[in-house]
């Protein structure tokens, strides 16, 4: 029987040595905090959005792992042979056999000390007063004249322009070209933005670039550019990179945009759709409201023209001529009753005159004598002398005749 040897090694599975490779990695405390620097190669990133690549130098390399939200976080797109400084921890990928680093941040090579410069920076003018509020100027809502200081072939001016012809077409814009990355664009930025300064009738400037890394954003973090941006007579809004990107222009700046494209849409706060809605509801309001007047005045000179009615001498006179109408007829009336009274009075007289004429007494067959010299009537025969001439009248006509004897020679 085989006697059991104190000197026997311990015989693990490749399990229980992977598992205590790992345990190793990440209870080590260099190991689970660690700044590495190299270049990517091998970059891959899979529908996943996890990102694999090896990171290497001149002498070694290390695989490496990128999670999808680490990379979400990322303000750059990593590639093959960029030199990166990366932030993880180190474990063991057990069905690989890999010893991998774990990567949660990730920055281009130099951004670190440049990261540090931009604080130090964004401190030193923060204590000097550049970033106070109440230094900035109020963005006019409605910009006649609007200037863009940025790269006169970047996509970022194409983007402006569109957006500001879309949204403000009536809105006059003016480029001022720059340079916006390397040494001389800080110079350039703000001798285009002093320029516009100099125009009186510039309502807005807009300051912006498209994306990049920290070293090509690294003009906008210019303490002169932040000097002169504070100092500018007219309001500044900054769209600098994308909508993670900070620089010490968007601090000291009026109004910061996420973008170039923001900018255009912040300083176009009001589009012409805008307006063209405010003028319907205006006019509309309007109408309405000159309805309302119109309606309320006249009411208003209903009530007045029937108290100049009420109180007008007119009624007065017309109530006046109404009563003379009246008494003209009465008088008609009084009149012509009192002409039907005389003409039956001057009827019964005209009867009675025809009565007693003589023409009345001719008719039953009498005659009137009369003398012819002295035109005396003889009514009696005593008034008779011989061979005295007469004239006798009868109904019809008048005779003459002398007369042979009297009354006086009969008897």
């Amino acid at each position: 029987m085989d006697q059991p040897s104190f000197f026997q090694p311990t015989v693990l599975s490749v399990t229980a040595l992977s598992n205590y490779l790992r345990e190793l990695l990440e209870t080590d405390d260099v190991l689970g905090d660690v700044w590495v620097r190299g270049e990517i190669s091998n970059f891959s990133q899979p529908r996943s959005g996890h990102l694999y690549f090896t990171l290497k130098d001149s002498e070694a390399q290390i695989r490496c792992v990128m999670w999808k939200n680490a990379a979400f976080r990322l303000n750059f797109s990593p590639r093959d042979g960029q030199g990166v400084e990366v932030h993880g921890s180190m474990s063991l990928y057990a069905a690989g056999g890999q010893v991998q680093l774990y990567v949660d941040s990730m920055q281009a090579l130099g951004e670190g000390l440049l990261y540090q410069e931009f604080l130090r920076l964004k401190n030193k003018l923060g204590q000097a007063g550049l970033f106070d509020p109440s230094h900035k100027r109020p963005i006019p809502a409605l910009p006649k004249h609007i200037g863009i200081v940025s790269s006169a072939t970047g996509a970022a001016l194409q983007d402006m322009l569109n957006t500001l012809a879309r949204r403000m077409p009536l809105a006059e814009v003016i480029i001022a070209p720059s340079q916006v990355q390397g040494a001389d664009a800080p110079a350039s930025l703000i001798q285009a933005l002093e320029g516009l300064n100099q125009l009186d009738d510039l309502d807005l400037i807009l300051l912006a670039r498209g994306g990049g890394s920290i070293e090509d954003l690294w003009a906008f973090n210019d303490e002169n550019l932040a000097h002169a941006i504070y100092n500018s007579r007219v309001p500044v809004i900054t769209g600098v990179g994308h909508e993670t990107d900070f620089t010490i222009a968007d601090f000291v700046a009026d109004l910061r945009a996420p973008t170039p494209t923001a900018a255009a849409e912040l300083a176009t706060a009001i589009s012409i759709n805008d307006l063209a809605v405010t003028l319907q509801n205006a006019r509309s309001a309007l109408a309405t409201a000159i309805e309302d007047a119109i309606a309320t005045r006249s009411y208003a000179l209903e009530l007045r023209n029937f108290d100049l009615q009420r109180l007008s001498p007119l009624q007065r006179v017309n109530n006046a001529i109404q009563t003379m109408d009246h008494l003209r007829e009465r008088l008609d009336r009084g009149i012509s009753a009192h002409l039907r009274k005389a003409q039956l009075q001057l009827a019964n007289l005209t009867s009675r005159l025809e009565a007693l004429s003589p023409t009345a007494v001719l008719k039953r067959g009498y005659a009137i004598v009369t003398d012819m010299h002295s035109g005396t009537l003889i009514s009696q025969a005593s008034q008779t002398q011989p061979n005295q001439t007469v004239e006798i009248q009868f109904i019809d006509g008048k005779v003459p005749a002398v007369l042979q004897a009297t009354l006086k020679e009969t008897e």
